[in-house]
């Protein structure tokens, strides 16, 4: 069978699968960051991957593929959930009601309670070690606008581990 035009080789399907086993964890916590469930994340990430795979000759410096891929990730993740807003289903309204009524017993627990725009920035720059410029350029957002971003969750972090005794 005959790659697509712009699809890469067989000989590079090893070197992609590579990097998508190096990364999926992280993909999937940018994933998790924006979307409300696992199965939903699980879904950007395939959706992220294909991307990726059809465009996988246009990746011209592989050191920067972490950042490629996690761009994608949250491209795909933003997408999905613009989707799913569009529809509420009826059993699903009881069910996220009472998702933040359940105490914190992890930090992942209280970074998951935070709006969007600061749990992505959380998850990139704690849990995938990404620098504030970094995080800036993944999310087209200014430098000031990551920090203050970054430094308001922190504080509801710290409330939110107060109050549940935590901390």
């Amino acid at each position: 069978m005959r790659p697509l035009q712009g699809e890469p080789r067989a000989g590079e399907r090893e070197r992609f699968g590579t990097l998508v086993m190096e990364h999926s964890r992280s993909m999937f916590r940018a994933a998790r960051a924006i979307l409300d469930s696992d199965a939903d994340a699980e879904d950007a990430v395939g959706e992220a991957v294909l991307l990726a795979w059809r465009s996988f000759t246009a990746l011209r410096r592989p050191e920067a593929a972490r950042a490629w891929l996690l761009k994608i990730t949250v491209n795909c993740a933003r997408s999905q959930r613009r989707r799913q807003r569009r529809v509420i289903y009826m059993e699903d309204l009881g069910e996220r009601s009472g998702l933040w009524e359940e105490p914190v017993d992890t930090l992942w627990d209280a970074v998951g309670r935070l709006p969007e725009t600061h749990r992505i920035i959380v998850t990139l720059f704690y849990y995938e070690d990404m620098t504030i410029a970094q995080i800036a350029q993944l999310l087209h957002l200014p430098q000031g606008t990551v920090k203050s971003r970054l430094s308001r969750a922190r504080e509801k972090l710290r409330i939110l581990l107060e109050e549940e005794g935590q901390i």
